[in-house]
């Protein structure tokens, strides 16, 4: 060893010696500060990474190592000291390890230049150091095999320009085997064996952030075999001229033995799928605690069936391996209780019949190009999910992602495949479920308790309604066993303990039918499990189903594993008109599509009083002049001990042919102020923020014309770091988010003492408050950021989440529904014949019952802004980022889970390639940076060469004191 080291100090001087060393790192440098700043165009790029830096490597270092190694054997050859070498006291191979290990410790300083780079990117947006790192460590073993394939080439030839040709070659024909442009010349298996024979192909794989050790001993196995080549080459220059003995067949055998075994290695660890470390932060290429604990308390077999051709497109071709190696892992993590199947249904007709026929799997087109022309090709990208008797189809528009940077520049990259995956499986066993017994996951009996008064205090309707109540209960009995308990309580009876109880301790009193009829009366359903105690609402019919659904609800809600149900309120689409191919106004159905894929989504306006039966959240979307029924059946809502989102601000903004906002009127102002809650009548203004595309005019040869530039915005507050609160599940796996025209909000503490407030979002302390509704910029006026600024500076909540006890709005006042019923009275009678009449009444039920206090479970997750979610939203931020922008719906189905406290699916939520953007910043302040990095890549070389220079020097002085010592 002492040998290596020595040697490899002497060629490491020896690089230095020449310019060669600086030339080599000068290089290096300016080719990727180049690729990273001007050909993969960093920051319009807007992706928090250092994929440009590594995305060049294995063809750029091809060249430098080449240039590195060529003269590393065959300048010794040419200048005669080879022979002097081999007869020198020293054994061949630690000459091979010492030059190997020269070259790469230059190669390590050259990398340890190009660290500012990273560091750069983790100051301007939250950078994951896992890919990081894999990028460097596979850049190691890259250049070691490149070097190693160097020195045997050097060693077979006294030319360096020939060494280098060589070089190049050899390793351009590793690199090439495995690109996409021959891959794509072949099928699937023969395409997937030449990648896995690509030195590019497993570069990849590692600076994704996973180790695996199949792609690391790869490179050493290239390592392995050259150097073993090079050192029997130089042993052979030994015997040069001496007759064959056994000693040089014996060479030649364990040169060869060696050479196989290095090879054979690869195909011996090529079944070995389980040792990898996934170094990103989330762990985002390794299945995860919640995916797995899904897979093992599977009732029925899962099946996940992967539809690809063989032939694709060239951009998907690389991601088909991934989701194999994906899919494989949740066949392995189930143990037992799943099935995958890989299928290829251009090879099996049947197979393609049955995809087309039950699952509805057609081929998609994709062009794709080639040096002579342009063909299209048929292409399958599906996988189907199956759980008993439910399935579901993901597309390849649910699993990948692409992201734009300008025209013919596109970046397609798997979305969130576990995510998808696993809300699919989800999904299926929810549904499953439902539509089986409820009682088969409940862990403990369920009670149901009715607080109901005796049949003679009664109304007519609910003399009816409580017979059918005893018969739903008695089927509820049979099919439950010991596991469903019913109790019937008076709460008038004896002292009126248990009414005082209900008052205290559910807010529940007295109820009356009608202001015709003010006798109280009590009728309150509870189903009560251990600690759960979830209301039953009375049905808005009397009907055995309307009751069977309301009790179905409440059981759903109770027992584990059920698809829930959202309420979802928002504004009615307006009218089309016959002048515009699309009616202005808010539209959600990007967001109602993405609830809907792990819950039921109902559509309701509440304007009968009532959220429906099923609902176990309720969402209310920019809400405009809800009435007094609305309200109210918000409000008892939130009574019962659900959960209420409400998304809402005092300003309502249109965007037709311009931006206009105006002051509107939720309806909910006076409601929210009980609570002690206020969104003030003004607008969040934000420094950090996100680009809105503007017109701008520029002059192009006396011509004015119009070009679209994206411009910093201040209404689209850019929310990231500790503007997402890190301690709630909420905005925990959030890496950034925009609220597009936000006020603040205000919570009274005196007022929520006993409840639990947590801010979710909030503004920069840079940011003011506006109340103009001329939402145009003017950046003519205000070059920076289109706006004046006025008043204090200072961050503000955006956001919030209250859970615990509230008291109703509506305690110790009438009910909406009594007095909508009176005024209505008069009207009914007129229009309907009393035998009509007396149907309806016995059909409908309207209690004028009001709870006047909710249990401490109830939350309220209050947003301020009306229109952060909807499509126009979106569809601006998606064009400013060149992908599809989702952060406000995964935002909302965070919100959701939390609030269902359904909480397994939210550290999967966000961890899409595309999700980590940059830190919004001016053009001025981005050349700051990159001319920054110019500068210190020039420090850093100026660095290397002042310490080489005090090296040499401090070892003259060294020899000059030996001379003088002789």
């Amino acid at each position: 060893m002492a040998d290596v080291l020595r040697i490899s100090r002497k060629e490491f001087r020896g690089f230095f010696a020449t310019p060669a060393a600086y030339l080599f790192i000068g290089a290096f440098l300016a080719v990727n500060l180049f690729v990273f700043f001007w050909v993969e165009t960093f920051f319009a790029r807007n992706i928090a990474d250092v994929q440009p830096l590594f995305k060049w490597m294995p063809v750029l270092l091809i060249f430098l190592v080449s240039a590195l190694t060529m003269r590393a054997w065959s300048e010794e050859r040419r200048a005669g000291t080879l022979e002097t070498l081999l007869t020198a006291p020293v054994r061949p191979i630690s000459l091979v390890l010492g030059k190997f290990l020269a070259a790469m410790l230059l190669v390590v300083v050259a990398l340890v230049l190009t660290l500012p780079l990273p560091i750069t990117v983790s100051i301007l947006g939250p950078l994951d150091w896992g890919p990081v790192i894999g990028g460097y460590v596979a850049t190691l073993f890259l250049a070691a095999a490149y070097i190693a394939i160097g020195l045997y080439m050097s060693g077979r030839t006294d030319n360096p320009i020939v060494a280098l040709i060589l070089t190049a070659l050899v390793c351009g024909v590793f690199y090439l085997i495995g690109s996409d442009t021959l891959t794509s010349l072949f099928g699937d298996r023969v395409g997937g064996l030449l990648a896995a024979l690509g030195t590019g192909t497993r570069f990849e794989s590692i600076t994704r952030g996973v180790l695996d050790l199949r792609d690391l001993y790869y490179y050493l196995s290239i390592v392995g075999v050259f150097l073993t080549l090079n050192l029997f080459s130089l042993e052979k220059l030994r015997w040069y001229g001496n007759p064959a003995s056994n000693k040089h067949r014996l060479w030649g055998a364990l040169a060869t033995l060696f050479v196989l075994n290095f090879v054979a290695a690869n195909f011996w660890l090529a079944p070995i799928t389980a040792a990898r470390a996934d170094m990103t932060r989330q762990h985002i290429y390794s299945l995860s605690s919640s995916t797995r604990q899904e897979l093992q308390h599977l009732a029925e077999p899962l099946v996940i069936r992967a539809y690809f051709s063989p032939r694709t497109h060239p951009l998907l071709a690389p991601l088909v391996p991934r989701i194999k190696d994906l899919l494989s892992e949740y066949q392995v993590a189930s143990k037992g209780h799943a099935r995958v199947e890989f299928i290829d249904p251009t090879a099996n007709p049947d197979k393609e019949q049955e995809a087309a026929t039950k699952y509805g799997i057609r081929p998609v087109p994709f062009q794709t190009n080639s040096r002579y022309q342009s063909s299209v090709v048929n292409s399958y990208f599906d996988i189907v999910v199956s759980y008993g008797d439910q399935f579901e189809t993901l597309t390849y528009g649910d699993l990948i992602e692409v992201k734009t940077q300008g025209e013919g520049d596109i970046n397609v990259g798997l979305k969130n495949p576990e995510y998808e995956i696993s809300r699919t499986i989800r999904k299926l066993v929810n549904e499953y479920q439902a539509g089986g017994n409820p009682f088969e996951n409940m862990t403990q009996p369920v009670t149901f308790e009715g607080f109901v008064s005796p049949e003679t205090k009664l109304p007519g309707q609910l003399q009816t309604f409580r017979k059918t109540l005893d018969d739903v209960l008695k089927d509820y009995k049979k099919q439950a066993g010991d596991k469903f308990n019913i109790a019937f309580q008076d709460p008038d009876a004896g002292d009126g303990a248990l009414a005082t109880r209900l008052q205290d301790d559910y807010g529940f009193g007295p109820q009356v039918a009608s202001l015709m009829n003010p006798q109280p009366f009590w009728f309150y359903m509870m189903l009560k499990s251990g600690k759960d105690e979830v209301q039953v609402p009375l049905p808005e019919t009397t009907d055995k189903a309307a009751l069977k659904r309301s009790i179905d609800s409440a059981l759903h809600r109770m027992a584990p594993g059920y698809l829930k149900t959202i309420a979802l309120v928002k504004p009615a689409s307006p009218p089309p008109s016959p002048y515009m191919q699309q009616a202005p106004g808010p539209r959600y159905t990007q967001l109602d599509k993405t609830l809907s894929e792990n819950a039921r989504v109902v559509e309701t306006d509440l304007k009968d009083g009532h959220v429906p039966e099923a609902a176990d959240l309720l969402m209310v979307m920019d809400p405009v002049d809800l009435n007094d029924k609305q309200r109210f059946a918000i409000d008892q809502f939130l009574m019962r001990g659900g959960s209420v989102v409400l998304s809402t601000s005092p300003f309502g903004v249109s965007i037709t042919d311009s931006l206009s906002a105006k002051k509107v009127d939720s309806g909910l102002k006076d409601w929210l102020a009980g609570y002690g809650i206020s969104i003030d009548d003004k607008m969040v203004l934000d420094p950090q923020n996100a680009s809105l595309p503007v017109p701008v005019e520029r002059k192009i040869g006396g011509m004015t014309v119009q070009q679209i530039s994206m411009m910093p915005y201040p209404h689209f507050p850019d929310l990231r770091g500790d503007q997402l609160n890190a301690d709630s599940p909420v905005t925990a796996g959030l890496d950034q988010l925009t609220l597009n025209w936000a006020s603040p909000v205000t919570v009274d503490a005196a007022k929520n003492k006993g409840r639990t407030v947590t801010p979710l979002l909030h503004s920069s302390s840079q940011s003011w408050l506006s109340d103009s509704t001329d939402i145009l910029p003017d950046y003519k006026a205000h070059p920076d950021s289109g706006y004046a600024i006025s008043g204090n500076r200072g961050q503000h909540d955006l956001a919030v989440a209250i859970e615990g006890e509230f008291k109703s709005f509506y305690a110790g006042k009438e009910s909406p529904l009594l007095a909508d019923d009176a005024k209505n009275a008069d009207k009914k009678d007129a229009k309907k014949d009393s035998s009509t009449a007396k149907k309806d009444d016995d059909k409908n039920v309207q209690i004028g019952g009001v709870i006047d206090r909710s249990p401490a479970s109830a939350r309220l997750i209050l947003v301020g802004s009306n229109s952060f979610a909807d499509d126009m939203s979106l569809s601006l931020a998606s064009r400013g980022m060149g992908t599809s922008y989702t952060a406000p719906l995964e935002f909302m189905q965070n919100v959701v889970d939390w609030s269902l406290e359904d909480q397994s699916l939210l550290a999967l939520r966000g961890r899409t390639q595309f999700a980590r953007t940059l830190v919004p910043t001016s053009e001025g302040s981005e050349q700051m940076w990159e001319y920054l990095n110019y500068g210190i890549a020039l420090i850093g070389l100026l660095a290397v060469w002042g310490w080489r220079r005090q090296v040499a020097a401090a070892e003259r002085k060294h020899y000059q004191r030996i001379l003088q010592e002789v």
